[in-house]
């Protein structure tokens, strides 16, 4: 299997030129699937802290990098949409977060933010013993027990215990952003959800700062209103 990633078939979501040069680096096993960038994308090609593997590989040998509270050492380590990326050196956190086109992006927040991440429930199940399993949508995988929690909620995750410390349910009302789809990185509140009688995805009515749109019921996530201001999620 080859290591290298032809830059013109990466997935959009990547914040990389596809023009540039012919190959980038691959994404390793790991969270978010396909849609992960490379760590090294994010430390070369956004913020330009490194500018080859080599360096990359020994900034992260510091243990200075942070990726949801947990020192990462490798450079192909996925990193996608809500990770929380901290260098505690330099004092800086950032919140991965898909601007127009749902490319990824980087927004600053404060050291009280970094503390944990917001994750979009995508699966619940009973398990062996009767606890209830949330999936959520980087295919991490909690037990938690709060009948209050469905599929299509967001909760906010400490990264110190894994414990869930907010939740935003999904309903009429609840703010929300595009992940992907022609409206990607829109912030708006729901207005009205339409269920569609098929195997089609139901669509989203979202009442936005600049109009009505609508959008795919899987495309919006719930987020806290101080959520892309770099504030606290809780």
């Amino acid at each position: 299997m080859t290591r290298h990633q032809k830059r013109l078939s990466v997935p959009k979501s990547w914040p990389v030129e596809r023009k540039e040069n012919t190959f980038t680096v691959k994404a390793g096993a790991g969270p978010h699937g396909e849609a992960g960038v490379p760590l090294v994308i994010i430390l070369r090609d956004v913020l330009g802290y490194v500018d080859s593997k080599k360096e990359a590989r020994y900034a992260l040998d510091q243990d200075s990098v942070l990726v949801n509270g947990q020192a990462v050492s490798d450079e192909q380590r996925p990193i996608g949409m809500f990770d929380i990326v901290a260098f505690a050196e330099r004092e800086e956190y950032y919140r991965v977060f898909p601007d127009e086109g749902g490319r990824l992006s980087l927004t600053p927040i404060d050291a009280d933010a970094a503390g944990s991440r917001l994750g979009k429930v995508v699966g619940k199940r009973q398990i062996t013993g009767g606890d209830t399993q949330l999936t959520l949508h980087d295919g991490t995988t909690l037990v938690n027990n709060d009948d209050t929690i469905s599929a299509g909620d967001s909760i906010v995750i400490s990264n110190d215990d894994k414990s869930v410390v907010a939740h935003f349910p999904y309903e009429e009302g609840a703010l929300v952003t595009a992940v992907a789809g022609t409206h990607a990185g829109d912030i708006g509140t729901v207005e009205e959800t339409q269920v569609t009688p098929s195997s089609s995805p139901n669509n989203v009515l979202v009442e936005g700062d600049d109009g009505r749109f609508e959008t795919v019921e899987e495309y919006v996530v719930v987020i806290d209103e101080n959520f892309t201001d770099g504030g606290d999620d809780e």
